[in-house]
């Protein structure tokens, strides 16, 4: 499905709000079963005062409105999030194509394994699971994945 009037900008002070709600929809739409290991407040506040202003945030937009989200950090995919109502309608992959842009010498991140949908994605586009944790490591004590995309150098 063409979308009509998509960009992708760096996020600014004022997208904070925006870019946390689509967080949290999309948060509690794809991983229901996933204890959330912060209030709604708590992830607000984070994306407000850490994110957006500190990070390599990126915000998608349809004729003005955001609908997704990504977070660069390092060679780290941190965060890519599309609102529900706009997934599965390239955007995500327009997310990861910039990401590998931005990151040519290649990229990682890591999904729940729970997220059958996500890892799916991220397979479809390019990347390989390479290691599997019991959660431990992660705040919400989920077991996960962890994805490379080589560069192809």
């Amino acid at each position: 499905m063409e979308i009509n009037n998509f960009a992708a900008r760096r996020a600014v002070a004022s997208d904070a709000a925006a870019v946390a709600e689509i967080w949290l929809r999309s948060f509690t739409a794809a991983l229901p079963s996933v204890r959330r290991a912060h209030t709604d407040d708590q992830v607000r506040s984070w994306f407000r005062e850490v994110v957006v202003p500190c990070q390599e945030t990126w915000v998608a937009t349809v004729d003005g409105t955001a609908v997704g989200m990504m977070v660069l950090d390092g060679q780290d995919l941190d965060q890519l999030y599309l609102d529900p109502a706009w997934q599965g309608r390239g955007i995500g992959g327009r997310l990861v194509d910039l990401a590998k842009q931005r990151r040519p010498d290649g990229l990682t991140l890591w999904t729940f394994q729970v997220n059958e949908p996500a890892r799916r994605f991220y397979e479809r586009h390019g990347f390989v699971a390479v290691e599997c944790t019991d959660g431990h490591r992660n705040e919400e004590r989920e077991p996960d994945v962890r994805y490379v995309w080589p560069s192809g150098k």
